[in-house]
């Protein structure tokens, strides 16, 4: 990494952390804003998400904001323990992903601020949530479609994404037995027949590929790539170093060779690939008008999800591919849609023309960033190093 490159993300990392001090105080009870213009809303996943990057500054301003967050998430917890998806909003509810992420967000900000019995009956009370979540009484969780991040893509039944959060926060906060019980099962190969035998339970191991499935339920499964799911699963230490690198390996073939056909058009790889086609038997009508090929979940380049990936790279010890994957990223987070700003931190950007769709000064856009330079920096994955060490990586 050159002088030049060195310089940039600097001036990138000042960026982020101004968008950070900017979307700190919203119109919403005083709560962070999601995006500097587009979102005023305290989204809570984005907002979980964004710790990572927050606790990492040492900021105490955006460390208050983070503890009013939390602190808001638990007042509107349900009774049975779901967090709600709009930070001050208790009635919308329904995610899937929102109660793990709040669980991995309470623990790492009891790490990082000594607080250690910080909202202790709202995280008893999500936990027993999300026991509830396994259809067959196991450690697994399962899914709605459209539940998770990916408001406009299906993933049904056992998703990875969601389950590698559960494997995070398990150790997170000690249950590293339960943890190991999620590992066997997800490591577990499909059952390929049509008829599924009582005793034999869907995993989330593909024959023949590197990387895990995006779900699986029962003889019912998608091969696709999800690269946040498999991105987390490499930093927790769900897959081994030697499985982490042939995953790496696999991606940017295929990114080289999504290049090379024009289906990519920058040097980060999609959110998901390949690509859901109208042709395709999981093509769903509404992708036609929200999810195209390409864009949004089906395919989009999401800025905060390859600040997972470039994280995911040092902690599989690739560390010069993600150096130069950080340079590649400080690029992609460069230019605004709409705001007249140095660094635009954009929400998505159409993965075969390099156009920008998102919303401005993402927060996520930006703790991510910052993340995924403190990693290459360091040559570490702070918080995930302390998960693969209890995972025996």
């Amino acid at each position: 990494m050159n002088k030049s490159d060195k310089a940039l993300i600097a001036r990138a990392k000042e960026a982020a952390i101004n968008v950070l001090l900017h979307n700190a105080h919203g119109p919403y009870k005083g709560l962070p804003r999601t995006a500097g213009w587009g979102y005023p809303e305290p989204y809570t996943r984005d907002l979980m998400i964004s710790s990572l990057g927050i606790l990492l500054t040492g900021n105490t301003e955006l460390i208050k904001s983070l503890q009013k967050t939390l602190e808001t998430i638990a007042h509107n917890q349900s009774p049975q323990g779901h967090i709600p998806s709009l930070v001050h909003d208790r009635e919308d509810r329904g995610s899937s992903d929102c109660t793990p992420l709040f669980l991995i967000a309470t623990a790492l900000f009891r790490q990082v601020t000594g607080k250690k019995n910080f909202l202790e009956q709202t995280v008893r009370k999500a936990m027993r949530w999300m026991e509830h979540q396994s259809p067959t009484n196991r450690v697994l969780v399962a899914q709605l479609p459209t539940s998770d991040w990916r408001d406009e893509q299906w993933v049904l039944g056992y998703g990875l994404y969601v389950n590698t959060l559960v494997y995070a926060y398990l150790h997170l906060f000690g249950q590293h037995k339960r943890a190991a019980e999620l590992k066997e099962q997800m490591g577990r190969f499909f059952v390929r027949s049509d008829r599924q035998n009582r005793h034999i339970h869907e995993g989330l191991v593909l024959p023949n590929k590197p990387y895990y499935a995006m779900w699986a339920y029962k003889v019912y499964r998608s091969e696709r790539f999800d690269l946040l799911g498999n991105s987390i699963a490499i930093l927790t230490g769900l897959a081994s170093t030697s499985r982490a690198r042939r995953i790496i390996s696999w991606v940017e073939t295929e990114c080289r060779s999504m290049r090379k056909n024009g289906e990519l058009a920058v040097n980060m790889p999609p959110n998901f690939f390949p690509y859901i086609k109208p042709e395709d038997p999981d093509w769903v009508a509404r992708y036609a008008k929200y999810n195209k090929p390409g864009e949004y979940h089906n395919g989009g380049i999401w800025p905060f999800v390859c600040g997972f990936y470039v994280a995911a790279l040092v902690a599989a010890g690739e560390h010069e591919l993600a150096a130069k994957k950080l340079i590649d990223l400080t690029e992609l987070v460069r230019p605004a849609r709409v705001a007249d700003v140095e660094f635009g931190f954009n929400e998505w950007i159409k993965a075969q023309d390099g156009v920008l769709h998102g919303e401005d000064w993402q927060s996520w856009s930006a703790t991510m960033y910052l993340y995924a330079v403190a990693c290459v920096e360091e040559k570490r994955t702070p918080f995930f190093d302390r998960i693969r060490r209890f995972s025996g990586k």
